[in-house]
Order: C-alpha cells, then structure tokens, then sequence
C-alpha cells in the first residue's frame, strides 16, 4: 500500500475549488482574474499588465466586447452597441438560491465580467475636476447598477425613479432611465448595507467637482445635465450666486427635476380616494357613472318574451360624491442641508395635498429662521427656490408660526420633518407634546426619502416614541399612507 504522504495521487478534498482534476477549477480561475483585476483598478489608477491581459484573455474567449474592460467606456455605449447585453445587465446581481449542484460556472464567469463593468464605472470614479458630459454618464452607469440589483434607475440615490431618459439613452428597454429592472426588488439592507447613501454621497462628490456655474452658463453643456437629488441640492444652495443664462438653466433644472418627482408622488396619492360615498348627494347623471347591472336587475319585470326586448323605465346611476370634512395640514420642514431630500420630497407632497378638494395645506421651513411658504404651496417649484438650505436648526421660530395655525385640533395634523438636532429641545418637544394632546395629529418625520434613509436624534426618538407618537422614517410612500388615513 502506498504511503499517503508519497501517493503521486493524494486524495483530494471534494469541496476544493481549486483541485486541478476538479472541471470547474477553469471557470473559477478565470472568475477570479475578472475580480482580481477589478480590486486592482479600484484601488490603484495604474493598470497591471499581467492582470489586463489575462481579463482580456477571458472577455473575447467567452464572447464578449472588449470594451467591457475600458473604464471609459459607458455601459450605455456598449449596449448601444450590443443590445442583447441589456437583458443580461437587467437583475445582473439580485441573489439566486445557492445550489452549488445547479451552478453554470461558465455563466458565472460571463457574470463576473459584466458585474465588474458596472462597479467599476460606478466606483472608479478617481479624482480631479469633472465635466458635464462625465457627470451625466456616471449618472447612466449608476443607473445600470440599479438595474442590475433588481431596482429602478434613481431608487437607491433618491431621485425619481425610472422618470424619463438620460444622456445616451439607447432606446425604450435599454436606456438606463427607461424600463427599469426585472420588477423584484432585493432585500438591499442584506445585500449591499447602505448602498443608496454611498451613491448618493459619489454623485455628490461629483457634482462639487464640476465647475458648475460654468456648465450653467453653457447651455450645451447645461444640456448634457440630468437633474438628481444631489445636483438639485448644490443647485439650491448656489442659486444666489447665478444670474442670467446660468440662473435660467438651473430653474430649468430644477423645474424638470420637481415635474418627475412629483409625477411619481401623484400616482401614490391617487391610489386610494379620500373620503366615503356621500349617499345623501343624487349622483352625476352621465354614462360613466351608469350602473349598467342595477339598471338591468331593477327593469327585469319590463322583459317582453314575445319580442325578446328588454323595456328601461328607469336608468340607475353610482354615487361618486364623497364625505369629507375640511381639514387642515401644516407641514414644517427643517430647510438644513442635512434635510434637503426630505425637504424636495414633502414640498412637492405639500402641493399634491393642497390640489385636493377641501384639504387646507400650510407650509412652513425653518433654520435659525422660520419662513411661511404657504402662499406658494401649489407651486413646488417656487417654493423650492425661496428656500435656504444650510444653517443650524431652531424649531420653537417654526412653532411659533404653527400653532396659531391649530384652529380645530381635531381636524388638524401636524408634519414635522427635521433630524430633531435642535438648539433648544425641550421647549420644542414640550410644544409638540402640548400639540399632541390638544388632539390635534402630530407626525414626526425623521426621514421621509424616495430611498428611505436618514438619521434622527436619539434624544428626540425616545421622547416621540413614550409619546406614542413614534418618529415616521424612511420611504415617502409612509407618509402618504398616514396622511391619506387620515384625511380618509
């Protein structure tokens, strides 16, 4: 018998990827290159030649474009180029079940090629002044990334999502600003923990990295923009400093960026009507509200069998006319820079509300100053451009406009959004509280985002929560849910 330790053919582990004799240690090894030399070029600018020519080696040997290794290369070029990619980049890295037995090693190489062309345009961003053309294709990359974790392009940054096309969209389906993703989405918080705010955090960075006013005052290169979160709050925080052309491209801006948001906040106030059926109020006599089975059911003794006729005497028609009480919503939105998603967010919410029949909608934004934009609450727009982002956070300047507002507490809910990092705590919290108990509805919102993230003081959490008024916090469709309830 011949010593283990000499065998020429030592028992190998059946669980060692790495077995030479093993036939997918192939497809591991080149899946590993692809990685490798990802790491490689996010962490150091400078190309490894070995590494580079390897992972070239492995794309044109599989069948895909080389240009899937040029970082300068937008993942929208390339499926301009190749359109059959665009389903593949589509849920590219929403989890499967882990079936080792069922693996397709040879598609996981083809996987691990295309997801290191996306995390590398995401992520490689290097350094040093950035040009429009450069912002609004990281924009489209960052798109496809959304994409490819099952999301719409926007969702996780806090934009609108899949609202409109951006630069280079290559068409319906396959621009990342379209279609969006295969319509599961992911449990992101165990995917890939807070991958949103890192987005938006780089699109941030980017933003300040580009000479905007010099853009804005180019209108080919304003042309180039795609208005996100990250680019409306830098716009709103220079918009003293603009003038002329410069100024018009960022209220255009603006303006786009407000129509789309509110676009997708419309549909999610409309799901559910307010109000129940005012029975007491005759219904609308005109076709569409023809109740064509009650007609039928109540005219049943008019039937004549001879000819085989149905004879109407009378025709019924459905109430549509609704109960509802006129109320009253104050929305107070803490207007510092750390709020300012939630500020575009609940602004355009403001608007939305105050367009529906009998709902009485004020506004008011505060830093050290509170200033009432209720004359404006129909125009998300204007509103957004007499705010003043920045500053510390004083609430009671904003509680002094809001409580002379509480004419019939009953009828009356509060929206109070801020990170509650406030100079003077207590007063404030005593008024909320004194709100609370007048019967007046109070919501204190944290966080209200199109992604759902944010942070509030813990001081303030606790309080609100021994209240019974726990902080709302995360996506806007939360608050839509409590205001509807009840306005209902």
């Amino acid at each position: 018998m011949t010593d283990a330790t000499t065998s020429p053919h030592p028992e190998a582990d059946p669980h060692d990827s790495h077995d030479p004799h093993d036939p997918h240690t192939p497809h591991d090894n080149r899946r590993q290159v692809l990685y490798w030399r990802l790491l490689a070029r996010l962490f150091d600018q400078e190309e490894q030649a070995t590494l580079e020519s390897a992972s070239l080696a492995v794309v044109e040997d599989i069948g895909l474009p080389s240009a899937l290794l040029d970082p300068g290369t937008s993942v929208d070029s390339i499926v301009q180029r190749h359109p059959d990619l665009a389903d593949e980049f589509d849920g590219l890295m929403v989890p499967e079940a882990d079936d080792d037995e069922a693996r397709d090693r040879a598609a996981e190489v083809r996987r691990a090629a295309l997801v290191s062309k996306v995390l590398l345009n995401v992520f490689g961003v290097g350094s040093g002044t950035v040009t429009a053309g450069q912002l609004a294709r990281w924009q489209s990359d960052a798109g496809w990334l959304e994409r490819a974790l099952g999301c719409k392009p926007g969702e996780l940054r806090g934009g609108r999502a899949g609202a409109g096309s951006g630069a280079g969209a290559a068409g319906p389906g396959v621009s990342p600003t379209g279609t969006g993703g295969r319509g599961t989405t992911p449990d992101l918080s165990r995917l890939i923990p807070a991958i949103g705010p890192e987005l938006g955090a780089i699109e941030a960075d980017l933003v300040k990295r580009m000479r905007l006013r010099e853009v804005l005052a180019d209108p080919k290169l304003a042309a180039q923009l795609t208005p996100s979160m990250s680019l409306i709050e830098q716009l709103l925080r220079d918009k003293n400093n603009l003038s002329g052309v410069a100024l018009a491209n960022a209220k255009s801006l603006i303006r786009r960026f407000v129509d789309e948001v509110a676009q997708v906040l419309r549909t999610q106030v409309e799901k559910t009507t307010v109000g129940a059926l005012d029975r007491s109020v005759p219904p609308k006599r005109v076709f569409r509200n023809l109740d064509l089975d009650r007609t039928i059911w109540k005219n049943l003794t008019n039937w004549s069998p001879e000819e085989e006729r149905l004879y109407v005497d009378r025709l019924y028609y459905r109430h549509t006319a609704r109960k509802t009480t006129p109320q009253r919503l104050i929305v107070v939105v803490d207007q510092s820079g750390s709020m300012v998603d939630s500020m575009v967010n609940c602004t355009i919410l403001a608007s939305i509300f105050a367009g529906l029949p009998k709902v009485d909608v004020h506004l008011i934004a505060y830093d050290t100053q509170a200033l009432d934009l209720t004359p404006w609450v129909h125009d998300p727009f204007e509103t957004l451009l007499r705010t003043n982002l920045g500053g510390g956070t004083d609430g009671t300047v904003a509680m002094a406009l809001a409580q002379p507002k509480i004419a019939e507490p009953r009828n009356t809910v509060v929206v109070w959004i801020s990170d509650f990092y406030e100079w003077r705590s207590e007063p404030l919290f005593d008024s909320m509280a004194a709100i609370h108990r007048s019967g007046a509805k109070f919501i204190p919102v944290g966080s209200v985002t199109s992604s759902g993230r944010g942070s509030v003081n813990p001081w303030f959490r606790e309080r609100f929560k021994d209240l019974g008024t726990p902080v709302l916090s995360g996506h806007i469709r939360k608050l839509v849910h409590e205001l509807k309830t009840f306005l209902a």
